[in-house]
């Protein structure tokens, strides 16, 4: 006989806002007081054990499976969620579950990029911008559209990174290759991109040539963990530090350390969590497996570790959750093109992904931060920040 009451009480104190829940024997139950802002339906009973030992997974995998539909805004569920201060999926809730130890080889390193990256560029071109930016844009303005916030935020970036013509650029993780290419174009840097994703590299290589970059900019299907013997006046790093893993911060910055020359000057783009030990298991096996979200802590202790010297920090959390919900809705207005080439269940879980983390960074369970730090002292930069705005 399955135990109802659990099922009740637990859907009792999981949304901070008034919802309609629907259970698989046809009883609609509502909870909160006022017009419910949202309704789910559950076609079946989701396993007790797993949502016990771990509640992200079951509720994900229920919504990628077709067991529970839902009426309403799946980001507003989301953040109702994780607004509830009584909820078992509440408020930190994304950052509770155990994290594995996993060990990030450059082999593992490499499957892990390609089963995120790697699912075709046809892909990402339909619901990114045209300029093929797959990090938090930067809205100077509320109406600008997204590339010119992408644009916006390459510029933010490049300005922070203080570069002069000549200098040498490494971008860790460089996507497909905005930044890079705009800086030799606009400060005629020697750019160098580095990606583990070999449909990315393609795309980067294409681009180089149809510019007629290659003098300037060059690009490597490499781990940044495999360059040897070189040094770069600027080290760049836009949201790849979330697939490093918890065990191997220490050796990105090293690496780092390694890689910039004396008196250089890195800017980090990254994901963080308000406390250690993000993670969250659903995301983990469907979307960024080996995936760590680091905390602000984490990332300055590990700074002063290796003697670098913290210039800058700026938290960019609501550009993102604006990004986010920009790229879930252009997800839904080419579903008709996506179904061409995923199942039905790939859509879903993909509409999970951008909606959930757009609520997460609107109520401050994630955040998205940029430092900038540099090698040794470095006077050379300029006495205020108003080069970076």
């Amino acid at each position: 006989m399955i135990d109802k009451l659990f099922y009740k009480t637990l859907m009792k104190k999981t949304f901070s806002d008034p919802v309609q829940i629907t259970f698989w024997d046809g009883e609609t139950v509502q909870y909160g007081d006022g017009e419910p802002r949202f309704k789910l339906i559950f076609h079946d009973v989701l396993s007790k054990s797993l949502l016990i030992q771990d509640p992200s997974m079951a509720f994900g995998e229920a919504y990628m499976n077709g067991i529970i539909e839902v009426e309403g805004s799946i980001k507003e569920i989301a953040a109702s969620i994780y607004r509830s201060s009584e909820g078992f999926l509440g408020k930190g809730q994304f950052a509770a579950q155990l994290v594995k130890k996993l060990t990030n080889t450059t082999r593992r390193s490499k499957e892990n990029i390609s089963f995120h990256y790697d699912i075709g560029n046809d892909f990402y071109k339909l619901w990114l911008d045209e300029t093929m930016t797959y990090s938090c844009a930067y809205f100077i303005n509320p109406e600008d559209s997204l590339t010119t916030a992408q644009q916006n935020k390459v510029d933010h970036i490049l300005k922070k990174l203080n570069l002069q013509e000549g200098q040498t650029l490494l971008d860790i993780g460089c996507g497909w290759g905005e930044l890079i290419l705009t800086a030799a174009k606009r400060y005629g840097a020697k750019a160098t991109g580095i990606t583990l994703s070999e449909e990315q590299f393609a795309s980067v290589q294409e681009r180089i040539q149809q510019e007629r970059l290659s003098d300037l900019v060059d690009v490597q299907l490499i781990d940044y963990r495999e360059i040897k013997e070189q040094q770069f006046d600027r080290v760049v790093s836009v949201g790849m530090l979330e697939h490093v893993g918890k065990d191997h911060l220490p050796e990105y910055f090293k690496e780092v350390n390694d890689l910039l020359k004396e008196g250089g000057l890195s800017v980090l783009h990254s994901i963080t969590s308000p406390r250690e030990g993000a993670s969250n298991s659903w995301i983990e096996k469907y979307i960024f497996p080996g995936g760590y979200i680091p905390s602000v802590r984490e990332l300055v202790n590990e700074l002063a570790d290796k003697s670098f010297y913290l210039i800058d920090y700026e938290s960019m959390r609501r550009h993102y959750a604006k990004t986010l919900d920009i790229w879930a809705d252009n997800f839904e207005s080419v579903l008709d093109k996506v179904r061409q080439k995923k199942e039905e269940r790939f859509i879903r879980m993909w509409r999970l992904y951008l909606n959930a983390c757009s609520a997460s960074f609107q109520t401050g369970n994630i955040d998205l931060s940029q430092f900038i730090f540099t090698k040794g002292i470095s006077d050379t930069l300029p006495w205020t920040r108003q080069y970076m705005y």
